[in-house]
């Protein structure tokens, strides 16, 4: 299972949270930040919906698969 971190960084004069090199918008306060990467955490393991999906791979050839709704990462906020 994938596990996707939420790190509170100092951001553009305030603070943010980054999963891996992608920040979010900037807060004011740390709480605000912190907050915020929570909610962001806690809805990505909310299910959804199985559904039939078309991706393009690195080969360059298109593949057809299933994403099962079930299969969420999880998650957790450091910092």
């Amino acid at each position: 299972m994938a596990n996707v971190q939420y790190e509170i960084v100092d951001h553009d004069g305030g603070w943010a949270y980054k999963v891996e090199d992608v920040y979010s918008e900037p807060y004011p306060t740390y709480d605000e930040a912190r907050s915020a990467a929570e909610r962001a955490a806690a809805e990505q393991k909310v299910p959804g919906e199985t559904a039939a999906i078309e991706y393009q791979g690195e080969d360059g050839r298109w593949h057809d698969e299933i994403a099962g709704g079930q299969d969420r990462p999880a998650t957790d906020v450091k910092g």
